[in-house]
């Protein structure tokens, strides 16, 4: 009889939370289950989210229509009737480039270099490589014979060209002409000078030779002489010494311009000496010398001035010689003692 009354008393429960189940299940889901009418379609009333109206729906924008413009190109020739001929084009054979005439060979030396040769012989080094196909590098080794232009002239020894003058190649102070100067630098014309310096106490006109130079100053060379970039050319070396130091004349002769009216030269001086020999003294501080004055080798003409622009206090000096009416510009290292 117990066992049963609890058994019955179980039962009752199973039914009690049943009926709790059933009353708390919705009747009907909360959202529908099936497509909606009109859901999606433009004016219908979309349902909202949080507060929020949906998105629209995307629509692809129309596609791009291509720029049509009116392209002219070349005529082309008229057709070709039958029974005539028409001529074509006359080809134009382009132009050469300038040759350069070979001349004597130079023997190269231990220690030469390719620079060294152009500087001695006044051949800029692209001719030498290209008459000798040294390739770009411009490689030579000693006993290798490097062909120098016709127009080369020895100015003699350089410290990295050695060896002995070639036969046939010109030489300044055996009195034959140099060859032409080097492309324009861009440097201003020197001006002529009034009258030749007077020699051994004679006047008049100077016999050709040689004359011995000597240092205007000394100091640390801070630019040497030949190209330097973009086209310009140093005609000369840039000396570097205290501002103010004194600059002596290189060798006797007659001073022939006192000025700074050359562009990018500075306070100048110019003297001629014998055997058409010419030396510029550029960028001074001061010059103590008048146009037309005799001056002596050593003779102070002026001080190192501060207009280089070498960053720091330098003067500018020149070797040149005449070839007929125009001065030919000669590195000075090659003249002046070591």
């Amino acid at each position: 009889m117990g066992l049963t009354n609890w058994m019955r008393a179980g039962l009752v429960a199973l039914l009690g939370m049943a009926a709790t189940a059933c009353v708390s299940y919705p009747e009907a889901p909360r959202y529908s289950t099936r497509p909606m009418p009109g859901y999606g379609a433009p004016g219908s009333n979309a349902p909202t989210y949080g507060g929020a109206p949906a998105p629209p729906p995307y629509e692809a924008p129309p596609p791009a229509t291509a720029p049509v413009e009116r392209i002219e190109g070349g005529a082309l020739p008229p057709p070709v009737s039958s029974g005539s001929t028409v001529a074509p084009p006359a080809y134009v054979t382009p132009s050469a480039p300038p040759t350069v005439s070979a001349g004597a060979a130079y023997v190269i030396q231990p220690g030469d270099t390719i620079s060294g040769v152009g500087r001695r012989f006044q051949t800029p080094v692209q001719i030498l490589i290209d008459l000798n196909g040294l390739g770009p590098r411009g490689a030579i080794v000693p006993g290798q014979s490097v062909i120098l232009p016709d127009s080369a002239v020895d100015v003699g020894p350089d410290p990295y060209a050695t060896g002995p003058t070639p036969v046939g190649v010109m030489v300044p102070e055996n009195g034959i002409a140099p060859p032409p100067p080097p492309p324009p630098s861009g440097n201003p014309a020197l001006p002529p000078p009034p009258r030749q310096p007077a020699s051994g106490g004679q006047t008049g006109r100077a016999t050709p030779g040689s004359v011995s130079l000597q240092w205007p100053v000394r100091g640390e060379i801070v630019r040497r002489f030949g190209p330097v970039g973009l086209g310009e050319r140093n005609n000369g070396i840039n000396i570097a010494a205290p501002a103010g130091a004194p600059v002596v004349a290189a060798a006797d002769g007659v001073v022939g311009y006192v000025g700074d009216d050359l562009p990018d030269q500075g306070l100048t001086v110019l003297i001629t000496h014998r055997g058409g020999w010419r030396t510029v003294y550029g960028h001074l501080g001061s010059a103590t010398v008048d146009d037309n004055q005799d001056v002596r080798a050593g003779q102070q003409i002026g001080t190192v001035g501060l207009t280089a622009g070498d960053g720091r206090p330098s003067m500018h000096f020149e070797t040149r010689r005449m070839r007929g009416d125009e001065p030919v510009a000669i590195d000075p290292l090659t003249v002046l003692p070591r």
